[in-house]
């Protein structure tokens, strides 16, 4: 059978009309979902907020509900679906902290030639799982796979941020003191509650002779801290004004890393860096 060049040339547009038509469905499918996940949701409410008639709106619904992304509580409205539970866990599962991590985490050491770590909490411990070495000619003696104090790292810090005072002060009891002359209880938790409420931790030579760091903590899409980064170098390379310059960062990187594992800023409320009165205290 002979085929007309008017049928052969409207075929491809056909094809692309029909392409163009089952991705704006799909986008309107993902639009409702987005709009339900803001709490329970009535249909006329919904097609106000998606600028659809009832009808068209109706029908997205409808098809989520039976393939579960949606439910439909009667005279209350539309909610999220058992599948998107089942979905965000899958995902959560492979989101695989240091491989999102890395590229991050290089950024960070390229920009500043300072070394990064990457760490989480392990048995009143924390343990780190990556390490980038910096540029400059200093050794770090840290190392991937070991476990590091909590009270005395900026790393450590960083993941007792959300604590109490309480755990801090069990953190702080459980280790044994800095053979070098440690801080006294009441300063480390003062120190603590500046770093609680600015956001970021700073290690000033308590774990290492000669070596500094900023830390700031990661978040999961509950807002809870999962682990920490943070930025070592010498103390000659990290004085009161640099390391005052450094914290934003050192967070930035961790807010990205943060988000590519689902948190949202709007979600917690993170504290303000606000540039602090006075330098880093001297251990």
């Amino acid at each position: 059978m002979r085929i007309s060049a008017s049928t052969e040339t409207e075929a491809p547009a056909d094809l692309a009309r029909g392409k163009s038509s089952s991705s704006q469905t799909l986008l309107r499918g993902l639009d409702v979902i987005e709009a339900v996940s803001d709490g329970t949701i009535s249909l006329a409410d919904l097609a106000a907020v998606l600028g659809l008639n009832r009808s068209t709106t109706h029908r997205l619904a409808a098809a989520l509900v039976e393939r579960q992304y949606l439910n439909f509580l009667p005279r209350e409205g539309y909610a999220l679906g058992p599948k998107l539970l089942e979905l965000g866990f899958k995902a959560q599962q492979q989101k695989d902290l240091p491989r999102v991590a890395r590229p991050h985490l290089e950024a960070l050491a390229a920009m500043t030639e300072d070394t990064v770590h990457l760490g989480v909490l392990d048995k009143e411990r924390a343990l780190y799982l990556d390490k980038i070495p910096g540029r400059r000619r200093i050794e770090i003696s840290s190392r991937v796979g070991e476990r590091q104090p909590l009270r005395s790292t900026g790393l450590g810090k960083a993941l007792l941020l959300d604590e109490t005072e309480a755990r801090w002060r069990e953190s702080f009891d459980a280790e044994e003191a800095i053979a070098r002359g440690g801080i006294d209880r009441d300063t480390w938790l003062e120190r603590m509650r500046t770093y609680a409420e600015a956001g970021h931790a700073f290690d000033l030579e308590e774990n290492e002779d000669r070596i500094r760091c900023v830390a700031a903590p990661i978040r999961d899409v509950a807002g809870r801290i999962v682990g920490a980064i943070s930025l070592s170098s010498a103390a000659q390379y990290m004085d009161d004004q640099r390391m005052e310059s450094l914290p934003q960062q050192v967070r930035a990187t961790a807010d990205a890393i943060s988000r590519e594992l689902g948190w949202r800023e709007d979600a917690v409320a993170a504290p303000e860096l606000k540039p602090r009165s006075r330098r880093p205290a001297r251990s």
